[in-house]
């Protein structure tokens, strides 16, 4: 996630980290090529004068405006919702240790529980990045349990049973009341439901024929597009047709990057730094010295 000062209006114009240039550069480096050779054969196309005007590409590119604009929100929800469930995770976990704080009785640790918490959402954060179960969780949970999650298909959910049965003993040894127990336990169904609707969000992509029409139909606008330009405004075509083509393969480009929400790309989410917010609240609710707060590195991006 790219997280920086809005800069003047001059170098928002020049800015290339999180503008998505480098990932379409091919693309515009073809079209502007492209239209190059439409000017120079004049519109002709192995000797046939291709006759395109303006008009149809009025029409074709309202048609997808506001194809691309559907394209975008359906990303960019999957990208909100995928926030506001990490934001319930954190709210669910500082939850749970208030309670785990005064709703236990004295005689108990409570630090293992609250500090599994922590390793529940890095668990978490290594499902859904498709990375080791067990990596960034030395000293959040036992060692007995980190074993079982090496080889573990959903570790998150097997870090919630044992956080379960961490209050069920508590409630077996009359350190816990029942009632209490109970209220603590909605709070762990409130942490699965987040992490089965962030499951959801990563195995269910938006419909790849979907991507396959919008991905063939801005290419062969663009491609086209020279066409209908060069007998209007002559050597201006190449200038224009690849500004054109940056606005519909940035926002392809972006729609495509979002839709995901829980890698590394520069506009995903900064799931490494949530991890760390939600150390560093439930360690000072422990009286701990909480983790450094994670910064932007020197390109303005927290992962």
């Amino acid at each position: 996630m790219i997280v920086r000062p809005r800069p003047h209006w001059i170098r928002l114009l020049l800015v290339r980290r999180g503008s998505l240039v480098h990932r379409i550069y091919g693309q515009q480096l073809f079209i502007f090529v492209l239209s190059c050779a439409v000017v120079l054969a004049h519109g002709q196309l192995f000797l046939w004068k291709v006759t395109l005007n303006a008009s149809p590409f009025s029409l074709m590119g309202i048609s997808f405006a506001i194809f691309l604009g559907f394209r975008i929100n359906a990303s960019y929800d999957r990208y909100w919702e995928a926030r506001k469930q990490w934001g319930s995770v954190l709210v669910e976990a500082r939850n749970l240790t208030r309670q785990a704080l005064t709703f236990v009785a004295p005689g108990r640790d409570v630090r293992p529980f609250v500090l599994g918490l922590v390793g529940f959402a890095s668990t978490m954060r290594n499902q859904l990045r498709e990375q080791t179960p067990t990596a960034h969780t030395e000293g959040l949970l036992p060692e007995t349990l980190r074993l079982q999650l090496a080889s573990a298909r959903s570790a998150p959910a097997l870090v919630l049973l044992w956080l379960g049965q961490w209050l069920r003993d508590c409630r077996q040894q009359k350190l816990l009341e029942p009632m209490l127990a109970h209220k603590m336990e909605a709070s762990l169904d409130g942490l699965s439901l987040a992490l089965g609707s962030c499951e959801r969000i990563a195995n269910t992509p938006l419909p790849f024929a979907y991507s396959v029409i919008l991905h063939r139909s801005v290419y062969l606008y663009c491609a086209l597009l020279p066409f209908g330009l060069v007998d209007s405004i002559g050597w201006m075509t190449p200038l224009v047709v690849t500004f054109v083509s940056y606005t519909f393969f940035a926002l392809e480009a972006l729609s495509d990057e979002i839709e995901n929400p829980f890698g590394l790309a520069d506009n995903d989410l900064a799931l490494d730094a949530m991890v760390t917010g939600i150390h560093a609240s439930l360690s000072e609710m422990l009286g701990d010295v909480p983790p450094p707060i994670a910064r932007p590195n020197a390109n303005f991006v927290l992962t």
